[in-house]
């Protein structure tokens, strides 16, 4: 039996004890621009020298600027305050525009990178993952990396200089006293190591919540009109808002849990700054250290405190910001089942248009025990027009679906001219199909745009003469901006038969030598039927054509009939043939047509 590959969630639960791991995917990204990232951090460094230098002419004005024999000292020192706030306010603009920018660019490309890697998964991805929640992770998550890169790293970044060079002066100032903070330090940090983990495990879970409650809402925004017609509102407010409780319970988890850690490191933080305070004053009153030294020690205290305490609020960000890596690094941890081979073999050229299946096997990964196709053979020559019917569930669609190369089977092999698809790169096999699908994928953008999918380097003169070959001229010029008219998402302003012409002339618009029509009518009113299947002819002159049908109607001229059954090829023959074999095909021509109808319904068939 065929082993399941685990889903997102099966990985995402394998992730969610990883620390802050997650994080070292970001690291090429940040390399690519390492100029910008070294410019960053000496503004940084900068801006922390300046701050650290504030302390030092604090305690010159202090031991000597009060003195009315070095009262000249006021004046300088203050300039030179001025001098150094300066370098101060300069250096945090360039570092927050060079970081910000980073940030920014970063998660344009990891955004970039996800998307592309998307459209390599195959079949066996999409049937288990929700759009909704990969939009989450494209969107969501590259979000709260972009803070975290951005803000959450310059100000960690900055905290951390801020902390070492503050601990570094104070030792210089007065190293007895160091000492002290020497005690509260690794208790601190023990804090923020142990409350982060935390931090981490609430905030990836309100992320999973929360993609959760985005896939329901784009379900239920793309089927608005099902809901309306079936008066469903209720029950879908019901659901999401159920859906976005949930998602603010885990927020209020992960914000308390952040919280808390704020609140003790802040406390730990700050007592120790008290004590230090404390020993400090006692000892100007016992005369062994000046005021002015307590004062620039107490800065530097300070100085280090509020860079402890800030880490552990921008821990919290940053941990939040694994979560999403994470997330973001299952989905590029998916692997395509249905890959380009290290050595592809090319297709012979011209294309013919030959295709053979051999003895094909195949299940669906969501359903190993349950095979769609059970040693399917059968061979079609260029050009030949060959209709495939049978029950619902007989594995018609899940020829095309391997043909295609959605997935690969499991056993025996497809062919296209000759070579084993396999072997083949999908890309390269794919362009030497056209599907028309029953249900037409259409986008939010122009009629022309649309059809040029079919070719996507196509002239506009090339697409507007696909659309006249498929019929689509015909609506197209009623339009108020004819080609360039927007359809809505999913089409929704077209109606069937317009939405058809257009998938006809994206497949007339490929000029691939095969032709896959999935139910290309069925759902057409007599009048749209007559101009699809007028616009069908046009684009099967010269190909070779695999039709599915239920409406029998519609095949009665093919070349030849294949009838499937249980994911097996049953009877083969034309129309008359198996009529007279009083099988499978009989039947369903029987319960279509009626006793007499056939014969009489041969001489008017469809060019298919």
């Amino acid at each position: 039996m065929t082993q399941v590959e685990p889903t997102i969630a099966e990985t995402a639960s394998r992730r969610r004890r990883a620390d802050l791991t997650p994080l070292k995917a970001l690291w090429p990204h940040v390399r690519r621009y390492k100029g910008r990232a070294l410019a960053a951090v000496a503004a940084l460094v900068a801006a922390a020298l300046a701050t650290l230098v504030v302390p030092v002419a604090v305690r010159r004005m202090i031991d000597l600027g009060f003195d009315t024999s070095h009262a000249g000292y006021v004046q300088q020192y203050f300039l030179v305050m001025i001098g150094v706030v300066a370098v101060l306010a300069g250096a945090s603009a360039l570092r927050y525009y060079l970081v910000m920018t980073l940030g920014e660019r970063i998660v344009a490309d990891l955004r970039a990178q996800v998307f592309a890697h998307l459209l390599k998964l195959d079949g066996a991805f999409y049937d288990q993952a929700r759009a909704g929640e990969i939009v989450s992770r494209l969107t969501a998550d590259t979000t709260q990396i972009k803070s975290a890169v951005g803000a959450s790293a310059s100000i960690a970044l900055r905290n951390i200089v801020l902390f070492i060079g503050a601990a570094i002066m104070m030792a210089i100032t007065s190293p007895w006293l160091s000492v002290i903070l020497l005690v509260a330090i690794p208790l601190i940090v023990v804090v923020l190591l142990g409350s982060g983990r935390g931090v981490r495990k609430r905030s990836r879970e309100a992320q999973d919540v929360l993609a959760e409650a985005s896939a329901y809402a784009t379900e239920a925004v793309g089927a608005m009109r099902a809901l309306q017609a079936n008066t469903a509102e209720t029950a879908a407010k019901d659901r999401f808002d159920g859906a976005v409780e949930h998602a603010f319970g885990a927020a209020r988890d992960a914000i308390r849990a952040r919280s808390l850690l704020t609140g003790v490191a802040i406390f730990l933080i700050f007592a120790s700054v008290v004590g230090i305070l404390w020993a400090g004053a006692n000892a100007v009153l016992a005369g062994t250290m000046s005021a002015g030294t307590l004062g620039q020690f107490v800065l530097y205290a300070v100085l280090a405190a509020s860079g402890l305490g800030q880490l552990g609020e921008v821990w919290g960000e940053v941990s939040q910001a694994a979560g999403a890596t994470g997330r973001i690094a299952e989905l590029l941890d998916e692997q395509p089942r249905v890959a380009p081979p290290a050595a592809p073999r090319a297709l012979p050229q011209p294309p013919a248009g030959a295709v053979r299946f051999a003895e094909v096997g195949f299940a669906y990964p969501t359903r190993p025990e349950l095979p769609a196709l059970a040693g399917v053979s059968f061979t079609v020559r260029p050009g030949e027009r060959v209709a495939i019917v049978g029950p619902s569930g007989g594995g018609k669609s899940t020829l095309f679906q391997l043909l295609l190369r959605f997935y690969d089977p499991q056993s025996g092999h497809i062919e296209i001219d000759g070579i084993d698809i396999a072997t083949a790169d999908p890309r390269a096999v794919r362009a030497r199909l056209a599907l028309v699908p029953q249900d037409v994928a259409i986008f939010a953008a122009s009629i022309r745009e649309n059809i040029r999918l079919g070719r996507p380097e196509a002239s506009d003169a090339e697409v507007e003469e696909a659309g006249r070959l498929a019929s689509a001229d015909e609506f197209i010029e009623r339009l108020p901006e004819r080609w360039n008219t927007p359809v809505g998402e999913r089409g929704v302003t077209l109606s069937g038969g317009q939405r058809q012409r257009i998938a006809i002339a994206r497949a007339i618009l490929r000029q691939a030598p095969v032709l896959l029509l999935d139910e290309a009518t069925s759902a057409l009113d007599a009048e749209s039927e007559t101009l699809v299947q007028a616009a069908l002819d046009r684009s099967m002159q010269g190909r070779t054509t695999l039709v599915i049908a239920h409406r029998l109607a519609t095949v009665l001229s093919a070349d030849r009939i294949l009838v499937m059954e249980h994911g097996r090829i049953v009877e083969e023959g034309r129309h008359a043939e198996l009529v007279a074999k009083g099988g499978l095909y009989a039947r369903l021509a029987a319960l279509q047509f009626g006793d007499n109808a056939p014969a009489a319904r041969a001489e008017t068939a469809s060019p298919i």
